[in-house]
């Protein structure tokens, strides 16, 4: 059977690019591309496939969140990340959501298919800049200070991003299907959990934190 993959890009470009690059292999096929987190979440529930590449910075869900949110909803579909960073705290974060791969966007046309090739049998895939920092990121540390964005629940780190990206209350909650004071309530947590006082900080703390761009 063919080996059935998802992508996953806000660039049009860049996913026509990988998409070329994967169906240059006569046994995979691309099932599906989303543009954005949430659309990747729908497409990957839908068509349930065996790989999914996935970028690390997109709109209205990022992909650290659209990992989570895939390998909770969908557990035998295999995480690839791709990513423009290098850093440990976005390895550590995509190893907690359920990735098994991490590949730089700067080697993709070198590494994808190796890369894909790997996940796709349950190996873990790391660019060789990041295989070198995975003892220390995967290493427990003692007396680590509690990281207080992981005490936020799934939905809301989904309303944390979206008001980072700079929407209202009204049109968070048409994303969301829910009602603008629920978003206001999710606003309220989300500020005391995080110790924000202001949409300023909200933004820069997800910019720092690698939410938004």
């Amino acid at each position: 059977m063919a080996l059935r993959i998802l992508l996953a890009d806000d660039h049009t470009v860049v996913r026509q690019g990988l998409r070329k690059v994967l169906e240059e292999r006569q046994d995979w096929q691309v099932v599906a591309e989303a543009g954005d987190g949430r659309e990747a979440v729908r497409l990957a529930e839908q068509h349930k496939p065996d790989v999914a590449v996935i970028d690390v910075a997109m709109p209205l869900l990022n992909g650290i969140e659209t990992t989570r949110q895939i390998a909770r909803r969908v557990p035998g579909v295999r995480i690839l990340i791709l990513s423009m960073h290098s850093d440990e705290a976005y390895v550590t974060q995509i190893l907690k959501a359920g990735a098994i791969g991490y590949l730089l966007k700067d080697s993709a046309d070198v590494d994808l298919l190796e890369a894909v090739s790997a996940v796709s049998r349950g190996t873990s895939f790391f660019s060789p800049p990041i295989a070198r920092l995975m003892d220390d990121a995967v290493r427990p540390r003692g007396g680590q200070a509690v990281d207080r964005y992981e005490s936020l629940s799934e939905r809301e780190r989904e309303v944390f991003q979206l008001i980072a990206e700079g929407k209202a209350n009204k049109e968070i909650a048409a994303l969301l299907f829910i009602s603008p004071s629920t978003v206001e309530t999710h606003r309220a947590r989300i500020m005391e959990k995080l110790d924000l006082h202001s949409a300023a900080e909200i933004v820069l703390y997800a910019v720092r934190r690698g939410v938004v761009r």
